[in-house]
Parts: structure tokens; sequence; C-alpha cells
């Protein structure tokens, strides 16, 4: 249409300005917080997402605690009060936040099952590397090579696998070892979080599942073991409040593919604008769909 981005990013701003429903933070209670990266570099906006409308309804640059208490900030104690629960990730930052006087100390922080599984396939990834690291020391390189290749055989869940991928995860199941040790603990929590338990039953075999972690040897999930432990409360809040971060993972996919369509914007601001107005509470009407 030939105008510039900066153009197009100041009527994206203009527009969710004028049309953004004012009345987005009344009557919050379940809401998700999560961090996304909008440019390269360790450039990241935090969203604030309402449970019941499935809708974002907050958003700000960076990912601290800092960039959450502007949220609460424009909420205000008396709506902040009737937060019942926040899902988010297992860092800090959020939690704090949440916990400070005045914003929101009596909601329940529920960790989704989706960042307790990321842990483990983190810790997974870990192991891997450090094999891979120790193949690369022998004189064949040809098995650090093929090794590294086995990245995705290792972290894909078993149904998402290619025939190439099937193939060299049963050569690493016949090796055994370390790799294929971690690879079972990944899969046994995955199993855990399927949806078929309760709280109880997952609680309990949670509970087996970082004793067996704990004993593994593999000081990566040792590691991922005790950060479940500490994030026991929330993790087992989110199953039985049946609140996880699935919906926000979801706008997220959807932040993403709107961000890398707006490559042109070059400022945070902008691109909250582009993500507000498309998932959003505004209700936008064409000139042409507007009644006379």
């Amino acid at each position: 249409m030939r105008i510039d981005w900066e153009t197009v990013g100041r009527i994206c701003s203009r527009v969710v300005a004028d049309e953004l429903d004012p009345a987005r933070l009344d009557d919050l209670f379940e809401i998700g917080v999560d961090e996304i990266s909008w440019k390269k570099h360790h450039n990241y906006i935090t969203l604030v997402t309402n449970h019941r409308t499935r809708k974002v309804v907050w958003g700000a640059k960076g990912k601290d605690s800092a960039a959450l208490d502007g949220f609460f900030d424009e909420l205000g104690e008396e709506r902040s009060s009737q937060v019942t629960a926040v899902s988010m990730d297992m860092g800090p930052a959020f939690a704090k936040s949440v916990r400070a006087e005045g914003h929101a100390p009596q909601a329940v922080i529920c960790f989704d099952p989706f960042h307790v599984i990321k842990v483990a396939t983190d810790a997974l990834e870990e192991v891997r590397r450090s094999i891979w690291q120790q193949l690369r020391g022998l004189p064949d390189q040809a098995l650090a090579k093929r090794f590294k290749g086995a990245r995705w055989a290792l972290l894909k869940n078993p149904e998402d696998l290619t025939d190439a991928q099937a193939e060299t995860l049963a050569r690493i199941r016949r090796n055994g070892g370390a790799a294929w040790r971690g690879y079972q603990l990944k899969e046994a929590l995955r199993e855990i979080f399927a949806g078929d338990l309760d709280a109880i039953d997952t609680m309990e075999f949670l509970d087996r599942w970082c004793a067996r972690a704990q004993r593994s040897r593999l000081a990566p999930f040792v590691k991922a073991a005790a950060t479940i432990r500490k994030h026991r409360d929330g993790i087992l809040a989110a199953i039985r409040l049946g609140i996880s971060n699935g919906l926000i993972e979801g706008l997220n996919n959807k932040v993403r593919l709107i961000i890398r369509r707006a490559y042109g914007f070059h400022s945070a601001e902008a691109a909250l604008a582009l993500v507000m107005l498309s998932c959003g509470p505004v209700d936008l009407q064409l000139p042409h769909e507007r009644a006379a």
C-alpha cells in the first residue's frame, strides 16, 4: 500500500488505543502469564491472558518481575484481590511479582505440565550434549557426528518420530547407557501428565519419579528432580484446578507468527499493538460493516 512499517505500527497503536475493550481488566479470576521473544538478542514482551475469555488482556516490554508489576499497578489492589489463580512457568520472576504486597498473594500459583516436562527435556538434552562432547574426543569422529544427529530422536515424542529417527532411537536403546536412561526418565514423566490421572495419583507418581531421578546418577536429572520437588504444590494445583499454560502456549504460537509477519516493526510497542489487535479483546468493525 506504499506506506512504511513505522506508519503501519502507528496505525495499529492508534486502532488498539481506540478499540481495546476498556473493561478487559474487570472480572479477572484465572490468568496466565508468559513471556515471548519478539526480537533477537533477548528482547521479550510479557503477556497476561484471561483464561475465561481466552484473550490477551495486557502486555509490556520485558520478562522480569518489574514487567509484571506494571500489570498489577494498572489492575489496582481491589481487582488484584479477585484473582484466584495464576498459571506461569517455573521461573522466580513472575511468582515474586504475584506474591508482592498489594498484588495477588492470595492467588494459587499453577505450574502447568508443559513446563514440568520441559525440565526433563532440558535435562535429557544436557545428558546428550555431555555424551557428544565425550565422543568428540575419540579418534573416530563419525561416532560423534552420528550421535549429534540423535537429538530429535531423543527429544521428540515417540509418535512423532520419522522412520530414520525411530531407527536411531532403537540403536540408542540397544546400546543402553546414560542416553537411554535419560530418555526413559523423560518419557516416564510425560506419561504422568498424559491426562488420565487425578491430583492424588499424580502426586504419588510424581514423587516416585523424583526419587527415581535422584537415584539415576545423571546430574541433570538429579537437578530436575530437585526443581520439580520445589514446585510440587504449584504443579498439583494446576492438575487440581484444571488450569495450565496450554492456552497461553497456543496463543504464543499465534503471536510468534504475527511477529514474524511483522518483521519490519522495530519497537516492542508496535509489536504489542499488533498482538493486542489480533489476540486481544478488540471488536473491530470496518467502516463498510458499520450501520449507517
